[in-house]
């Protein structure tokens, strides 16, 4: 309904007081006033294995890139519980498409540990073919779009990817991640815009970790986060204790009965905090103190999920030291084996891009492998991939 005012009344915004939704304190015990949601004990155990996997694999590779044997890295470290709770609130043959700091979501969905190392490395079997920097997953078979590097290029896409999903009527959705600094982007506005007018089954998750590399939240922009956004758009939204695995499930859980049962799209914003560094290239210091990161070190989803199932008892101690043993070794092993295969061959550089390679494109891969030829010694790789007969130091040396 319209409503009249014959004086003028401007508002800013500050009438509205979004709250978190929360249900687990950094003790790991449920508020006294909350319900925890129906999980069971299995399903739980996938959960927390998925956010330890995933924090081992984040350790082992961040320092394999210090070692020299990877180009680069990003770490979910801090964010496994919005990552993984979203997840596992999903019907796993709903589409995600995330930002670059998603793997929690591959793991719980039961992406290899082999998987993961083919792509860092760029090898033979990478999904890829070597085209794309390390972290930039895909996979068809888990509903898990390829990470592509500009941002936030994935909100719209997700809109219009939920859009055929209305279209197709099969009960599926599809859920986006991104940083509350993509938000800053345009391609937020209209995805947002879209999805309400066109109202597609479609989950807008904004993992808010306060910081847009090293800009933080406060000045990025001026009113209360992101949430309050959806208004604009006539959107549901809900503000959820990113570093809550309890709360993030449900209210992801609700979110998608909402796109799902009313093609409608949601707005989550997950309050949480970075622990790691932005990236491999990054050094934190220079912005945020070591007091701001203890003060979060505190609130590790990871230990919150881990003391609530140990009170539960659906954890030990005994457990969670034999299960990190056996990840740290399952991890090292793999990225052993990634690293000393093959790269993919040379003439994967020209195909899936045309039915039939131009003859421009095919005579500039001619002189490409004339070029590698005539100095073997400059593309080790490059050579050994053009001739398999080929033999160089790194070869020799195992990849170590």
């Amino acid at each position: 309904m319209t409503q009249h005012a014959h004086q003028p009344v401007f508002l800013t915004g500050d009438e509205f007081s979004i709250p978190t939704f929360s249900l687990l304190s950094p003790e790991g015990e449920l508020y006294s006033e909350a319900d925890a949601p129906t999980l069971e004990k299995d399903h739980a155990r996938r959960i927390y294995h998925a956010m330890l996997a995933t924090r081992i694999l984040d350790e082992r590779m961040l320092a394999a890139q210090r070692q020299g044997r990877l180009s680069f890295y990003m770490q979910c470290t801090g964010e496994e519980a919005a990552v993984v709770g979203a997840t596992a609130a999903l019907d796993d043959a709903d589409m995600i498409m995330a930002q670059y700091r998603e793997q929690g979501a591959l793991m719980y969905r039961g992406f290899s540990i082999d998987e993961f190392m083919n792509q860092l490395f760029g090898n033979e079997l990478d999904y890829g073919k070597g085209r794309q920097m390390p972290i930039h997953y895909g996979s068809r078979k888990l509903h898990y779009m390829t990470i592509s590097s500009p941002l936030a290029t994935q909100i719209p896409q997700a809109t219009g990817y939920a859009y055929g999903q209305k279209m197709a009527g099969d009960g599926h959705c599809t859920l986006t991640f991104f940083g509350e600094g993509a938000a800053s982007e345009g391609d937020f506005h209209a995805a947002l815009n879209m999805a309400s007018v066109h109202q597609v089954p479609v989950i807008f998750f904004c993992r808010n970790n306060g910081y847009a590399i090293s800009t933080p939240a406060v000045e990025q922009f001026a009113a209360d986060g992101i949430a309050p956004r959806a208004f604009g758009y006539h959107m549901h939204v809900i503000r959820v204790d990113g570093n809550d695995i309890l709360a993030v499930y449900e209210a992801t859980r609700q979110a998608r009965e909402i796109a799902v049962e009313r093609n409608q799209p949601v707005l989550i914003e997950a309050m949480t905090y970075r622990l790691a560094a932005h990236s491999s290239s990054d050094d934190p210091s220079g912005y945020r103190s070591k007091n701001e990161e203890e003060a979060w070190r505190i609130k590790d989803p990871l230990l919150r999920m881990q003391k609530w199932l140990l009170a539960k008892g659906w954890w030990s101690e005994d457990e969670e030291a034999s299960e990190q043993e056996r990840l740290r070794r399952e991890v090292l092993d793999t990225m052993k084996r990634a690293e000393k295969r093959s790269p993919p061959p040379l003439d994967s550089l020209i195909s899936d891009v045309y039915a039939d390679v131009t003859p421009a494109l095919q005579q500039q891969f001619d002189q490409l492998k004339q070029h590698i030829r005539r100095y073997p010694e400059a593309y080790p790789r490059g050579a050994k991939s053009l001739d398999l007969s080929v033999s160089t130091d790194a070869d020799s040396q195992g990849g170590e």
